[in-house]
């Protein structure tokens, strides 16, 4: 039956078709979703941030762990009638879907945090489209897709009130992003030994490193602003897409070192540690020292 589905996406495959499903696709890659919790705790409300970005985080690592344990192919590795498109995001094992469990997570704690019909229906249309995407690029089976389907939604729905309750009560607050900053640095920093020593398997463990990576940068930036910085997403509209236009320019240039470090686990825990960290703290603390004309970058409370 799998293959049956598989090889039906492969007939109905065209040059035109390819370059739309590669664009549906990207809705379920980090950018996306890095971007859009850069827009809410920098634009928005910092709440729908913390707890969006909470809930995609555990829904990952869920996923991850599942990728390691499982260690499934994916269909074009094991099947030669397969062609496998944008491989290059096809990172780590097949079970589950990555892309597709980041995005039924992420667009379902959207819609909850938003609560409107229009943008439910709108999060649910690009959750179908992320699961068709990866399905008709011949990089997940159906059974992937339907796990990350399953995986990325039940873990919102189960954490998301949890996570929106904690951003309240600031003691909780700090002492939990504490905790999960320094687990998640000392677990990214003892994968990217494993690895680089050869004893974690680089296919299962680089995604679980990096996701850790980011965040332990996210969570101590968390803490670091409810204890020092408190900076408030306030401000004028032309003053909004300065902010936003700065800081994701300056994401871009953290992620586009990949280019110029060396190719070790290392520079990857630098880069999404300083992503992390960006985001949440370094760049609305230096907001609170620069002036645009009559207004700071970023007001503190």
């Amino acid at each position: 039956m799998q293959l049956a589905i598989m090889e039906f996406f492969q007939r109905m495959a065209s040059p035109l078709l390819d370059t739309i499903v590669e664009l549906m696709t990207m809705l379920g890659e980090e950018t996306v979703f890095i971007i859009a919790v850069a827009v809410f705790l920098w634009l928005a409300s910092k709440k729908r941030g913390f707890t969006i970005f909470s809930t995609l985080f555990f829904s990952l690592i869920g996923m991850s762990v599942l990728k390691a344990i499982v260690k499934a192919p994916r269909p074009f590795q094991v099947i030669e009638e397969i062609e496998g498109k944008r491989v290059a995001t096809a990172t780590g094992y097949s079970f589950p879907s990555g892309h597709t469990t980041g995005a039924a997570s992420f667009y379902s704690a959207l819609a909850v945090s938003m609560r409107r019909r229009w943008v439910s229906f709108l999060c649910a249309l690009a959750i179908l489209m992320v699961g068709f995407s990866r399905m008709y690029l011949g990089v997940h089976w159906p059974i992937d897709v339907f796990g990350g389907l399953a995986l990325g939604i039940s873990v919102t729905f189960a954490t998301y009130g949890w996570f929106s309750r904690l951003y309240d009560d600031r003691d909780r607050l700090i002492r939990f992003s504490s905790i999960a900053g320094i687990v998640s640095t000392v677990l990214a920093l003892l994968l990217v030994i494993l690895i680089e020593a050869g004893i974690a398997d680089p296919v299962g463990f680089t995604d679980p490193m990096k996701l850790f990576s980011l965040a332990a940068g996210g969570y101590l930036g968390f803490t670091w602003d409810q204890k020092h910085i408190r900076y408030t997403t306030e401000g004028g509209k032309g003053l909004k897409i300065l902010r936003l236009l700065i800081g994701i320019l300056v994401v871009l240039v953290i992620q586009a070192l990949k280019a110029v470090l060396p190719d070790h686990m290392a520079s990857g825990f630098f880069r999404y540690v300083t992503t992390g960290l960006w985001i949440t703290a370094i760049y609305p603390y230096l907001g609170t020292k620069v002036r645009i004309g009559a207004q700071k970058l970023f007001m503190t409370e």
